[in-house]
């Protein structure tokens, strides 16, 4: 029985990584995600994608997620991602799935050009489930918002409702224009 149960894992690892490679996540992330030999993801990831993984450390900081338009995008995968952990019983990682690609739709849908990748969604979810992000309300429209764990909450005002001086200028390929 427990070789069954073995092979049952090793075919949920393989369905995991194939899904993340198609959503484009790096190598590292399912090394992290998924038992599976660093071997044999790179031979899926090479017969999935029909190309070699890009290689390169990981994005670290939490920086990218507070600014303008990426704290837009971030904060609107991370509260899809808490309604699906509030709401169904996947596992963590099964959760990011699932809310990336809620996230891609939504962009397809409105016509902007998604700013978040896979990796940098599932980097998100580690820095929030590590303390050093989280989401925090906005005292102006109610919406939660990517900030870091001491924002001041009650003076909280998001990049939706207060954008900086130079926002919507020029042509960003973030796809928000505040004209």
């Amino acid at each position: 029985m427990a070789t069954q149960k073995s092979i049952l894992n090793e075919s949920r690892d393989i369905e995991r990584a194939v899904a993340l490679i198609q959503l484009g996540a790096r190598l590292q992330v399912l090394e992290y995600e998924t038992s599976l030999s660093y071997e044999r993801l790179l031979r899926l990831y090479k017969e999935v994608a029909g190309k070699s993984p890009s290689k390169g450390q990981l994005p670290f900081s939490t920086d990218w997620f507070l600014t303008w338009q990426p704290n837009i995008h971030a904060s609107l995968f991370l509260n899809i991602h808490e309604y699906l952990s509030k709401t169904s019983e996947l596992e963590e990682i099964d959760t990011v799935i699932k809310a990336f690609r809620l996230y891609s739709e939504q962009m397809t849908a409105s016509a902007i050009e998604p700013l978040l990748s896979i990796t940098r969604a599932w980097r998100l979810v580690k820095f929030v489930d590590n303390g050093m992000l989280t989401l925090t309300k906005c005292s102006c429209c109610g919406g939660h918002f990517v900030t870091e764990p001491y924002e001041n909450a009650r003076q909280f005002v998001c990049g939706l409702c207060q954008p900086p001086a130079r926002a919507g200028k020029g042509s960003s390929q973030g796809g928000l224009r505040l004209h």
